[in-house]
């Protein structure tokens, strides 16, 4: 390990004396980009993911002297790849110098995949709003190469995060456009009820009841095999128990559902709120009278 490090620092020492020296105009920085990247393997195999990291970056300089982006986006890539193991905000500062590079040279497939790399990364962290601009971009970028798997799935962790902002009429309009678009497609249409109950999820969450069911009356429109579904049982059940203003009822329903399919976090958190939402309306006319 020792033996790497000091093999890296050799390699780095002469890149920087390199730079600092004369030279035919490019050969420099060439000759530069050979030696950081020595550096850097070597820094790597000594798993010093800092030292590796930043000599990436020097990296990349040198190859944006030159104007090489896409090699330059790749060293910001790898520079990325180390700082992921220290730290997360040195990776997205790299990775998004990156994005921005690809989008220069028109590589907008690749600067989709970083752009959701972001989006996992800011997740990780717990930065809900960051996390889902990348996922968003990530999404546009896809649709723009017609990667539409991809740009789906990146689209229902926009609408993922949107609910849990408690940004609802952003989530439903997400899923609803993915369930349209999934209904007849061979391949999707069987992911629909899933998409769907999501969406009555977050109309439950905005505790207007009418417009849940209303919501329910459109989706069996878009897919009329769903009001068959334990999916379409369970949302219309919860609407009725929060139009009862009955929390065991409401419970029931849940717990029955759970039995056979497990409730992933998400959902519970958001079928959380509506009710404890539920429980203070009860509690409020309790008071009342």
């Amino acid at each position: 390990m020792a033996d790497q490090t000091a093999k890296g620092e050799e390699f780095e020492k002469k890149a920087e004396k390199k730079l600092a020296g004369w030279g035919i105009f490019g050969s420099k920085y060439d000759d530069a980009a050979e030696l950081f990247d020595k550096a850097a393997n070597c820094f790597k195999l000594a798993k010093n993911w800092d030292r590796a990291g930043s000599v990436y970056i020097k990296l990349a300089n040198c190859h944006l002297k030159f104007d090489s982006k896409y090699e330059a986006a790749s060293a910001y890539v790898d520079a990325a790849n180390c700082y992921k193991k220290i730290s997360i905000q040195d990776a997205s500062q790299s990775l998004s110098q990156a994005v921005k590079l690809l989008l220069e040279i028109g590589r907008l497939n690749m600067a989709a995949r970083y752009c959701k790399e972001l989006g996992e990364l800011n997740e990780q962290e717990q930065n809900l709003e960051k996390a889902m601009d990348y996922f968003e971009q990530a999404a546009d970028l896809y649709q723009s190469e017609e990667v539409t798997t991809s740009a789906n799935q990146c689209k229902q962790k926009v609408a993922q995060f949107a609910a849990q902002l408690e940004q609802y009429p952003k989530a439903i309009e997400i899923y609803e456009a993915i369930a349209h678009h999934s209904i007849n497609n061979t391949l999707l249409k069987y992911g629909v009820k899933g998409i769907l109950l999501n969406a009555g999820i977050c109309q439950l969450c905005k505790n207007d009841v009418v417009a849940v069911t209303n919501a329910l009356d459109r989706y069996q429109e878009l897919d009329p095999t769903f009001s068959g579904t334990r999916e379409y049982k369970l949302l219309a059940d919860l609407a009725d128990s929060m139009d009862e203003g009955d929390v065991v009822k409401f419970t029931s329903a849940l717990q029955e559902y759970d039995s056979m399919t497990r409730l992933d976090p998400w959902k519970t958190t958001l079928l959380l709120r509506v009710k404890n939402a539920i429980k203070a309306k009860e509690e409020e006319d309790d008071d009342l009278t």
